[in-house]
């Protein structure tokens, strides 16, 4: 039995990497190839998901960090801001749309219980759906993306009522349908009031406690464990799951720890959401699909039309321009994932056909496969409306994408807000220049926070909080911390952001130097060589050396990356430990005796150079020869000055003496 479970999820997951691939090759969404993976692993075809309620349980969990992330995006000043949005338009859009299909469907001889059902069902639109293709279009923040999560919000909100209404209809329940509405509303309030106390008073202290251990695992395990309470919470007093996440990530909004969070969350919701449509593609009825494939089709096309157009009438009424209407018209023109939810509670009292659910089931995967296409040519087809409904109306989109602009573009990204992370940022405040900071301790966030710095929560090696933070958009990425390999990090994922920014590295010594520079950064600061410099500069202008000059010499210096500066040479108390043996450079006089094998022969004979060592001069007869000729003769008694790693350093003095 476990291994058939293993073979189960092995399956799934070797079709869906495949199918996901294929499908971006031929930049399909990755939705439409969870969904056919489903369909591949379901009854209808190879039977290896035999039962798709298997897979329900862990995926509406997606659903639930999917709502969490939607919750970071908000604030509770922002939401009451936006009220007029979420129960003004998406009132009126789910009241409108759930009255014009009932009326339709009971005109095409459907009982009234059925037609509630089936409007009920075209009135809610795919949050999964559309919050993931604006994240990935970057649409979120604009104004139609901001309309389209507040109808999407009310449309959670209505399914509570829904879920309460169809037992009623099927029988199950004596009390009224109003009064179970109502007992759902006052539990409703009470969960919000619950939700909104931890999560203003509690939660911060939780997460402020969590982040000064600097454990990545557990605040992983802190946001995860947050996210599902807060759905159990809501689940228990029956109430969706989806809701309670929603209003924990809108409580945790306000804190430095939002980037983090959502960066945290992102892989689990990801996972998740593509195991719910995998689900989805299992309870397909394939045959029945086929077999009514005009409904199919009629209803999608009605559906597009009158959503649409609700959604773009009520909008405008609401304020908004047209433009944005028609937008978030086809934005939420689907049928949502709570509809197949829907689908199968009525079908569990027998209020629907098993053929009409098959069709409804249809609907709903062939308009949420098509939903990212269209969202993603958005612009397009909103431009080619205009032209139908005159010059205006395109006007009136390209205002609306002009307001839309990011306050961070050509600014400079500090990784670190240590002592040299603040240094940089007060001289970039003082010069107006833009500039992002992150950092991950707490404690120095809040108080940078408190005092105005425009400083995140989050670690800089994570690509979701560079991209939070435009790293497209940056001119210069400065990374202040000295761990190699967060530094690497960083810098590769900077690349992987297709960010042109460059890059500067602070080390505290030069001895991943080379590396650093190999690994894609554009320059390297080693902090004790540049304090060096900076003592040189002190030094030759107080030995009466014109400050111009030295001026040119530190620039030089720098310019050919404190060429003169490496190596250095060792004493008694210099340690060369194994792991640093590779890295440091030495610089090392080797005598030449009377009977060694390098007397007589010319430097570039001894071919120093092409072993990898530096010949920095040669000292003969108490004269000193700075960089000499590859033709020069070694004599006996002479002193050649070498500088290079340890260990090619001993080997060129073996080489010397003996050859």
């Amino acid at each position: 039995m476990e291994h058939g479970i293993f073979l189960e999820l092995i399956f799934l997951l070797a079709t869906s990497v495949f199918l996901v691939w294929l499908f971006k090759r031929f930049k399909l969404p990755a939705i439409l190839a969870y969904l056919v993976a489903g369909v591949i692993a379901g009854p209808q075809v190879m039977s290896v998901i035999s039962d798709p309620k298997d897979l329900l349980i862990v995926a509406e969990l997606g659903i639930v960090f999917l709502l969490f992330s939607l919750g970071l995006e908000f604030s509770v000043p922002k939401l009451v801001a936006m009220r007029h949005l979420v129960f003004g338009v998406g009132s009126a859009q789910v009241i409108l749309t759930l009255i014009i299909f009932m009326l339709i469907f009971v005109g095409l001889n459907h009982s009234w219980s059925s037609a509630f059902i089936i409007g009920s069902i075209f009135a809610l639109s795919s949050t999964a759906v559309v919050v993931k293709s604006l994240n990935e279009t970057g649409l979120t923040q604009t104004k139609r993306g901001q309309v389209a999560i507040s109808i999407l919000l009310f449309q959670d909100i209505a399914v509570v009522a829904f879920l309460i209404a169809i037992p009623i209809l099927g029988g199950d329940g004596e009390s009224s349908l109003l009064l179970a509405i109502l007992i759902a509303l006052g539990k409703g309030a009470i969960v919000v009031a619950i939700l909104l106390s931890v999560g203003k008073w509690i939660l911060p202290k939780i997460f402020n406690q969590v982040a000064q251990v600097r454990t990545d695992e557990l605040f992983v395990l802190t946001a995860i464990l947050v996210t599902v309470l807060a759905g159990t919470l809501t689940s228990f007093f029956g109430l969706s799951m989806a809701l309670g996440a929603f209003l924990a990530g809108m409580m945790l909004s306000e804190s430095q720890y939002k980037h983090q969070l959502e960066a945290d969350i992102r892989p689990f919701r990801d996972i998740l959401m593509g195991l719910f449509f995998i689900s989805v593609g299992t309870a397909l009825n394939l045959h029945a699909m086929v077999s009514q494939w005009a409904f199919i089709l009629s209803a999608i096309a009605v559906m597009l039309i009158i959503k649409t157009l609700i959604i773009r009438h009520v909008s405008v009424l609401a304020g908004e321009t047209s433009a944005d209407g028609w937008s978030t018209g086809l934005m939420l023109f689907q049928m949502g994932e709570f509809g197949f939810v829907l689908v199968a509670l009525a079908q569990q009292f027998n209020l629907v056909s098993s053929e009409l659910a098959a069709a409804l089931l249809g609907v709903g995967v062939i308009s949420m496969a098509v939903t990212p296409s269209i969202i993603s040519n958005d612009k397009k087809l909103v431009l080619a409306g205009g032209r139908l409904f005159g010059k205006k109306e395109q006007q009136h989109n390209e205002s609306t994408e002009a307001e839309f602009e990011t306050n961070l573009k050509g600014h400079v990204i500090i990784c670190g807000f240590g002592r040299v992370g603040q240094t940089v940022s007060r001289f970039l405040k003082s010069e107006a220049v833009p500039y992002v900071v992150l950092d991950v301790d707490p404690v120095r966030v809040a108080e940078a926070q408190a005092a105005g710095e425009n400083v995140q929560f989050g670690h800089a090696r994570d690509k979701a909080i560079l991209n939070a933070v435009k790293v497209s958009d940056a001119k210069l990425v400065v990374i202040t911390f000295g761990d190699l390999t967060k530094t690497q990090t960083v810098i590769n994922n900077v690349k992987q952001c297709s960010s042109s920014a460059r890059i500067m590295v602070r080390t505290k010594s030069d001895e991943h130097m080379a590396f650093i520079l190999e690994e894609g950064a554009d320059q390297v600061v080693p902090e004790a060589i540049e304090g060096s410099l900076m003592l040189v500069s002190q030094v030759l202008f107080e030995s009466g050396v014109p400050m111009s000059r030295v001026l040119r010499r530190i620039r030089k210096e720098r310019e050919n990356r404190y060429g003169q500066m490496h190596g250095f040479y060792q004493g008694e108390g210099t340690e060369i430990s194994s792991d640093k043996r590779d890295l440091l450079e030495f610089i090392h006089a080797i005598a030449i005796p009377e009977d060694a094998f390098a007397v007589g022969k010319t430097l570039a004979e001894l071919r120093i150079v092409e072993r990898r060592i530096d010949i920095i001069g040669l000292r003969r007869e108490r004269e000193e020869i700075s960089n000499p000729e590859l033709d020069t003769v070694v004599k006996a008694q002479d002193i050649i000055v070498v500088k290079g790693k340890p260990r090619r350093v001993e080997r060129i003095e073996r080489f010397l003496m003996t050859g």
